[in-house]
This record gives structure tokens, C-alpha cells and sequence, in this order.
């Protein structure tokens, strides 16, 4: 028994050693691969079903969106109300979210209703029919929304920095409009249904306490459907940054507060440097710590929060800083932003900085590792970008042993203002 007058030993999370819990594969009999964690001590489930159905796949701008956000909308034998109503009944949860390479479909629930919840899943990947009224319905809210958010300044801003950095025709830049709503047809939903859902290519994530025969269960549902038949089309778009770097768009001329986005083309996770530069965008922006934050909201009182991050796309990528500034210290915001990159290329990060980020950031990783829903998570991530657990522990040991001279030297490559977008909207 511990004795309760001595304090605990305090130890930094640098000092601790982190494991990755392994993920068990599996192979259904038509070849969808599923990775799985067996862990937790509740009797609940993460299933993700992933397919490679984003919008680097489709013809017509938001055919995958709206695609992937209408398979619970109805089948031959149910319509939106009964699927919504049979997975409630048993305290279930399903979603569906579209992404630039892949689109989802999640449930979690707990593991002894899987026999009924399995095959309405199956059910919505193989039969489900896209109702003209339930159709009529989404791109007459969607509109709605859209006439919203395209009042504020942030919206706009978000989705102009990313057409500057790949170009409108790019999966990464494109932008949604009125239009785009108005010119969709149930054909085109059903077409790329068929094609990406019913025999497209699919992968399999599960976390959680796993039942022992939970691959006769998955493979009862789902190991005779015809998933993986159809081979992905060869896609392979070409980012078209704008040639100007610096632009300021007028939302609202009666506007007190503008969005800033400053960004720069960065490579992906495969490339030398990423793993070191998360240290560096740490530092920079990548927590309430950082000097942005310490600058620019402590210290200035310009914001209530800045920070920068490096997008989580599979292809191409980028490094941002965003944040929201009153009109009238617009210029002085993005000012202190270059002179931080200035400080950051010119000076060596003090000893005591560098430890307070890289235990910040192991502890953040500790925290990322809480659970089975969060490891599968991280698994998902490591697979879909072609990685291994190799990465994470490369990580790891880039985050403990990083010097501040490797970190000055990645300033002085990447932190340069000739090389960022520049952007604020009012």
C-alpha cells in the first residue's frame, strides 16, 4: 500500500516510454483487409468502414459528399426514418463523413447488438437508393447553409487560402457554389455509388473490446459482397498555385474583424523533414505556449488565438498559420507572424523552450493513445498514408532528441516570407 505522506515521484513525459499497441489484420473472403485493437474494458465497439470514394474520385464537384451524406437516406426496404430509428433503438450511433481521398462510415455501439447492426450496414452499402425528395430536401438545406457561411469572413477565407495553394481544379482547392447544388442529379449519385461504395475498394478499422468471433460476424455481413471487384481509377491531379502571393478580399465592407491565413506549399509525411518540422510548428504555433500565441494574443492582445499547423492531407500538403484579428491590426498581426519566422531563423531555441514543446508533445501523444477508438485512430492514419508503427516510434525518438541547431536550420529552409501566401478577408 502506498504511503500517503510521501509525495509521488513527478517525471516529465519525455521519460516515458511510449508503445503503440499492436493492430491485429485480418482478410475477409472477397479481400477487404481489417485492422483491429483489441482493447478497453467495456463492452463497445469503433467499426470504420473506409472507402476510397472522396472527391479526387468524382466527375462533378460534390457528387462524393453528397453521395456519402445520403446513403442513410433510404433503401428499397427502409426509408431515412427507419435506418435512423432501428440503429437508436439500440443505442447505436452511425455516421458518414467525405474526405479528399476516402469517405467513412462509423458505428459504435455495443458489441452484443452486432448481429443486427452489421447487416443494416451492409444493407446501406449495397442497396441504398437516393430518394429524388430526400434529394430535393439536402440541396435545398445545403444551399441554405452555404447562403449562411458565405457571410463570414472565416469561411471564405478557409477555402480561398486552399485555392491559392493547389488551384480551383484541384480535389484540394475546389470550392463549392449555388450551382453546384442546383446541377446535381440522382443519376450521378447512383453511378458513383455503384462504382465506390457497392464494389469499390474498402478497408476496415475496429477498436474497442473485441467479441471472440467478431470476424465470422464481419465476414457473414460483409466477406460476400462484391467490395474491392472494381480497380480505382488512375487519378493523379497537379497542383496550379496562384502566381500572386499576397491578396485581400473585402466580404463585408461594414466588417470590424478580418481572417488572416498565411501558407505555404509543404511536402507530406514520407518526406525527411516532416517529423522535425512538427517540432518546429510547435514552437512556432502549434500550441497556447507557442510564440505566435505568446506574441501575438499575450502580449499584443491582437487576437484570442493564433496558431499554426501543417495540413493532414494524403498527397500534397501545407503549412499554415490562421487566425482571426480586429480589422484596424490586421497589418500589424501578419507583421508579427514574419517577425516570429524572423526569430526562428535567426536565433537558436533556448534549451528550457525546447523541453517545455517536446514534453508537451509526448504528453499529447500519451493523451492520442487513451483508449481503442484513439489507437485504431492512429493506426487508420499510419495505414491510409502507406506508413507503419515504424513511424511512430521515429517520432517519438525526433521529438526527444531533435537539437535547437536542427530546428534553426529548418527555419532557415522553410520559414522564409517570400515563400507563404498571404491572405486576410474582411
Amino acid at each position: 500500500m502506498p504511503n500517503r505522506k510521501i509525495q509521488p515521484a513527478i517525471v516529465d513525459a519525455i521519460d516515458f516510454d511510449l508503445q503503440l499497441k499492436p493492430c491485429a489484420l485480418f482478410t475477409l473472403d472477397n479481400g477487404v483487409q481489417v485492422y483491429a485493437v483489441d482493447a478497453g474494458e467495456t463492452d463497445v465497439l469503433q467499426i470504420e468502414w473506409v472507402f476510397y470514394a472522396g472527391n479526387f474520385y468524382e466527375h462533378k464537384n460534390i457528387v462524393a459528399g453528397t453521395t456519402n451524406f445520403m446513403l442513410k437516406n433510404g433503401t428499397h426496404s427502409k426509408n431515412a426514418f427507419a435506418i435512423n430509428e432501428h440503429f437508436e433503438y439500440y443505442g447505436a450511433y452511425l455516421n458518414r463523413a467525405c474526405y479528399n481521398e476516402t469517405a467513412t462510415i462509423t458505428l459504435h455501439c455495443l458489441n452484443k447488438h452486432l448481429p443486427v447492426l452489421l447487416p443494416a450496414v451492409a444493407e446501406l452499402i449495397t442497396d441504398s437508393i437516393f430518394p429524388e425528395e430526400e434529394l430535393a430536401i439536402y440541396k435545398q438545406n445545403q444551399q441554405q447553409k452555404l447562403t449562411v457561411k458565405l457571410k463570414k469572413a472565416d469561411f471564405i477565407a478557409s477555402r480561398t487560402i486552399d485555392t491559392l495553394l493547389y488551384g480551383i481544379q484541384h480535389p484540394y482547392g475546389i470550392y463549392t457554389s449555388h450551382d453546384d447544388y442546383k446541377a446535381l442529379e440522382r443519376d450521378e449519385l447512383v453511378a458513383f455509388y455503384q462504382q465506390f461504395y457497392t464494389k469499390g475498394k474498402c478497408v476496415l478499422f475496429v477498436g474497442g473490446k473485441l467479441p471472440s468471433n467478431l470476424e465470422q460476424q464481419l465476414n457473414t455481413s460483409f466477406g460476400n459482397l462484391p467490395l474491392n471487384s472494381t480497380a480505382l481509377p488512375a487519378v493523379n491531379p497537379v497542383a496550379i498555385p496562384a502566381t500572386e502571393k499576397k491578396h485581400h478580399l473585402i466580404n463585408d465592407e461594414n466588417g470590424v474583424q478580418s481572417s488572416i491565413r498565411i501558407a505555404r506549399p509543404f511536402p507530406n509525411r514520407h518526406h525527411p523533414d516532416f517529423m522535425k518540422v512538427q517540432v518546429l510548428n510547435t514552437i512556432f504555433g502549434g500550441f497556447f505556449g507557442s510564440r505566435l500565441m505568446s506574441n501575438i494574443r499575450e502580449d499584443k492582445g491582437y487576437t484570442y488565438g493564433i496558431h499554426s499547423f501543417i495540413q493532414n492531407h494524403i498527397q500534397q500538403t501545407s503549412w499554415m498559420v490562421s487566425t482571426e484579428a480586429g480589422r484596424d491590426v490586421c497589418d500589424a498581426t501578419i507583421k508579427e507572424v514574419y517577425f516570429e519566422m524572423e526569430r526562428l531563423r535567426n536565433e537558436p531555441v533556448p534549451q528550457e523552450e525546447l523541453e517545455l514543446v517536446r514534453n508537451f508533445m509526448i504528453g499529447s501523444i500519451l493523451g492520442d493513445l487513451d483508449g481503442p477508438f484513439q489507437i485504431i485512430g492512429r493506426w487508420k492514419n499510419y495505414v491510409l498514408n502507406n506508413l507503419t508503427d515504424a513511424y511512430f516510434y521515429k517520432s517519438i525518438d525526433t521529438i526527444k532528441h531533435i537539437t535547437s541547431a536542427e530546428i534553426q536550420a529548418l527555419a532557415i529552409k522553410y520559414l522564409q516570407p517570400d515563400a507563404f501566401y498571404e491572405l486576410t478577408v474582411i
